[in-house]
């Protein structure tokens, strides 16, 4: 009977460190699955209007972060609104982190991601206090639209960003 059971626990081992990927060096390569989901967000999205132009770049820092960096430009020269964002995988979580300038002593709010498909990602905080959910929708024709909702002074509130890839 000892020889069964041990003859069952080193199969479930073996079957547990095969499925693990290793490098030429014998290291795991880690993957992460969650991050992946958002692989559609990578490039230079850009809205431009009357207004002024917002612009929104992701690119791929390592293996378990994307970074992105957001901004309003007003009249070619006056920058009104200034984000640095980051896609971080954390175990089997994705939180979206938004450093905004001048806001939470320049401190990262962070955003757990609650819902992804292959076109939508929505992460929330329903602790901030605006906005509490953070969306970003693929459309059909590859532009996005990247969506800030929740409650301000006590209002229900949400803005939508369209952005068109630019590159």
């Amino acid at each position: 009977m000892k020889i069964i059971s041990f003859a069952i626990m080193l199969l479930c081992l073996i079957t547990i460190v095969s499925c693990k990927k290793y490098d030429k060096n014998g290291n795991e390569i880690k993957t992460y699955t969650e991050l992946a989901k958002a692989n559609w967000l990578i490039g230079e999205w850009e809205k431009t209007d009357s207004l002024g132009t917002l612009k929104e770049i992701w690119k791929t820092e390592d293996d378990s972060t994307f970074t992105g960096h957001s901004y309003y430009i007003q009249n070619k020269k006056d920058t009104l609104f200034n984000e640095q964002i980051e896609l971080i995988q954390e175990k089997e979580h994705l939180i979206y982190r938004q450093t905004i300038e001048g806001e939470n002593n320049d401190e990262p709010v962070p955003f757990q991601l609650t819902k992804a498909e292959d076109s939508l990602l929505v992460f929330e905080n329903p602790k901030h206090n605006y906005p509490q959910k953070i969306v970003y929708k693929l459309k059909k024709d590859k532009s996005i639209v990247a969506t800030i909702s929740g409650k301000q002074n006590g209002k229900v509130s949400s803005e939508n960003y369209p952005m068109t890839k630019i590159k």
